[in-house]
């Protein structure tokens, strides 16, 4: 299986997918530890996956989503954004929302 294969694998196991520098309880950088600690706080059930230990994923992501940056939110397989995004609809009240709309489904 390739890489883009890999990737829609996980976006389609999942309602909701953090692609992230190390994982939501050891954060390898400032934009992930912010990202999944709005999202924990906004309820989400989420599934993280760790760029830093599948360089292939690493390098294929930015390409695939068209987003050069991590942490990458996707959810029900839709790019959202980055951290500052998910911060603004965790702020809102939207991520919340969001989060709760997918509840039920297998993340």
């Amino acid at each position: 299986m390739d890489v883009n294969e890999r990737i829609k694998a996980v976006l389609a196991e999942h309602a909701i997918v953090l692609f992230m520098k190390g994982t939501p309880q050891f954060p390898m950088c400032g934009f992930s530890s912010r990202a999944a600690q709005a999202l924990q706080e906004a309820g989400a059930n989420f599934h993280a996956v760790n760029v830093l230990a599948d360089p292939e994923v690493r390098a294929a992501l930015p390409h695939y989503a068209n987003w050069p940056t991590f942490p990458q939110l996707f959810i029900q397989g839709e790019l959202i954004g980055g951290c500052d995004i998910i911060e603004d609809l965790k702020a809102s009240g939207e991520l919340t929302r969001m989060a709760a709309d997918v509840t039920g489904a297998d993340s």
